[in-house]
């Protein structure tokens, strides 16, 4: 599809079925691979600390639980790996073999987690497993995201990228739906015996079924239109690592720091706020009903959800810089309210704290994909969103919960842990004010230019 027939809406019944193709198949796909990397970090907050950390757990339940966010944490740190692996071959080889390579691994490491012996079954060999395991899981994800972002972003119309680029956004509530939701369904179906027992590994081996139906669609997509384009032409890069280090390593450090608070609030959601409402009061936490807080958060995932899509859409009008700073402002002042609520243990106001969260969370999200894709040459992009976003994870989500479980102990307060997300957005919100407005990027333009460059360096070094 050319610019001229984008910008003139001249698009076929064949185009747009193929965008729908895409669509579903970016949404599809990272929601699942999110339901995984979701359900493990349920799994942190409410029972690996005591089957798979016995020993420490015996010792003090507190440490038990820092150890369990730190196995969450440490795949992040693989996270790069996978986006290298798979940025490289992805700018190489196409961004569809990636996807659903990248899918399978991630289902693969899930399900095996749902089989795993526990401490008390095989001893040491239980946490080296399931951290093993947690290993692939961060190197599936970390390659996950460049491709499904790109995959719509370079498949959408020009004034629409932000809206495209939204799906493979949503993904990531709508996972954290699906996890929160299965784990709120099973706590409130099986006693608390029962749940520790077994009940735990089911979503996990519920993956297998998920992975089946991704698999599918992902395979049915078309191949990105840009790289078929660099295919075309026969000129992509015999090295994108070097050339991306070379000439963007600017911009990779600007993605990351983009992506930072974004990704530690959000870490917050998906699995600390959980952990200390349930935890009891005794060990620091509220004490609250667990299917009560779990149903709050899937709810709190539904605002995350929408005002994602609504952050995609918004950037498309008024751009992806101003789309990121306002939502940032938001997360950064909501913060102190926000714990105040929480610590009411009153489930209505951690509910309406969780759901206000969002907003900012989601315009901050949403035009996420979009900014990344039109911040990139196409010959290094996959390689460049992927890397940037994966440090940006290991700066920023990694070791969040880890670090606001030890503030809390630290200060006994959780305005400390509102403090250090409060730092990260000035971060956040310095870097991408940074960032020269991108809407409207002509990608495919922006590939004869990148040639052009190449062939001319002076041309690059008077820009």
């Amino acid at each position: 599809m050319s610019t001229s027939e984008e910008l003139a809406g001249n698009i076929s019944p064949a185009t747009r079925r193929e965008e729908r193709k895409v669509l579903a198949g970016t949404l599809v796909g990272t929601t699942i691979e999110w339901y995984d990397f979701f359900i493990y970090a349920q799994a942190a907050g409410l029972v690996l600390a005591s089957l798979y950390f016995a020993p420490l757990s015996q010792e003090s339940s507190g440490l038990a639980q820092i150890v369990a966010w730190a196995s969450l944490g440490i795949s992040f740190l693989f996270r790069p790996l996978g986006a290298i692996v798979a940025g490289h071959l992805g700018d190489r080889l196409g961004r569809k073999m990636m996807l659903v390579f990248t899918l399978v691994l991630m289902g693969a490491a899930t399900a095996l987690i749902g089989v795993l012996p526990t401490y008390a079954q095989i001893g040491i060999w239980a946490p080296i497993l399931l951290v093993f395991l947690r290993i692939l899981q961060g190197f599936s994800a970390g390659g996950e995201w460049g491709g499904a972002a790109l995959m719509s972003v370079e498949h959408a119309p020009v004034n629409k990228r932000g809206f495209f680029g939204a799906y493979p956004q949503i993904g990531v509530p709508c996972g954290m739906i699906l996890a929160t939701g299965v784990m709120w369904l099973l706590s409130t179906m099986l006693t608390e015996e029962a749940f520790m027992s077994w009940g735990w590994r089911v979503p996990f081996l519920f993956s297998i079924v998920l992975i089946l139906v991704g698999y599918f669609i992902r395979r049915s997509v078309d191949e990105s239109p840009v790289f078929k384009e660099m295919q075309d032409r026969k000129k992509e890069s015999a090295a994108p690592l070097g050339q991306l280090f070379k000439h963007n390593w600017k911009e990779v450090i600007q993605t990351a720091l983009i992506f930072i608070a974004n990704n530690a609030a959000g870490y917050l959601l998906i699995a600390f706020f959980a952990s200390y409402a349930t935890k009891p009061v005794e060990d620091g936490g509220l004490g609250m009903d667990r299917p009560s807080v779990l149903l709050a958060t899937t709810l709190a995932a539904f605002g995350w959800l929408i005002f994602t899509m609504y952050g995609g859409i918004l950037s498309d009008k008024i751009g992806r810089i101003r789309t990121f700073q306002i939502g940032y402002v938001w997360v950064l002042l909501w913060q102190i309210p926000m714990f105040m609520l929480i610590d009411t243990a009153s489930i209505v106001l951690m509910g309406i704290a969780m759901f206000v969260l969002t907003i900012g969370l989601g315009l901050s999200y949403g035009p996420q994909s979009a900014l990344y894709a039109e911040m990139f040459p196409a010959h290094v992009r996959y390689s460049g969103v992927s890397i940037g976003y994966a440090i940006g994870a290991i700066l920023g989500g990694a070791f969040a919960p880890l670090i606001a479980e030890v503030l809390l102990g630290a200060t006994g307060s959780t305005i400390s842990i509102g403090i250090y997300i409060m730092v990260l957005c000035v971060i956040s919100l310095a870097a991408v004010t940074s960032v020269k407005e991108t809407k409207g990027k002509n990608l495919r333009v922006e590939v004869a230019h990148q040639e052009y460059l190449q062939q001319h360096p002076e041309a690059r070094d008077s820009q």
